[in-house]
């Protein structure tokens, strides 16, 4: 069987690995990998192949319309008239929903650096030792766990 774990960068995958042998684990039989960070930055317009969900133009959209809609209504009652202010309210709208989504992307951007890399911890291991190994890392904060069966190994 094959243990998956993921692990923050952090003394926990050490203290993990280091009880990992004390229960009998062989050394060779464990490999962690650390993974890289992204270095770049989110881009800021979305393609038609790419989209990660922060693209400023949809929220820009959606308020410019709105606005342009209750500027065109109630420029009927207003002295410039409806043209006017439905442009009025397009422009302002556009520029609210730029300026909102700028700041909702802002603070996404910072969690984001904020998070730290991530290590895969690989562990090779009898069916039989599975809870044992499942309890361990959870207890030493694992941020996900996956049990593989191993072909080769006689599993399922």
């Amino acid at each position: 069987m094959i243990v998956v774990a993921t692990f923050e960068n952090h003394l926990f995958v050490e203290l993990a690995i280091s009880a990992l042998r004390q229960k009998g684990i062989a050394p060779h039989h464990l490999f962690a990998v650390p993974l890289d960070r992204r270095t770049e930055p989110p881009q800021l317009l979305d393609s038609i192949h790419r989209a990660d969900g922060f693209s400023f133009l949809d929220l820009a959209a959606i308020f410019g319309t709105c606005f342009m809609l209750l500027g065109s209504i109630y420029g009927y009652v207003l002295t410039w008239g409806p043209i006017i202010w439905g442009i009025i309210g397009a422009v302002g709208g556009i520029g609210f929903g730029l300026l909102l989504k700028w700041w909702l992307n802002r603070n996404t951007a910072r969690r984001q650096t904020n998070m730290r890399a991530e290590i895969v911890l690989l562990i090779r291991c009898d069916e039989t030792q599975w809870p044992m190994i499942e309890r361990l890392l959870w207890d030493h904060h694992a941020l996900g766990l996956a049990g593989i069966r191993d072909e080769k190994a006689g599993g399922r």
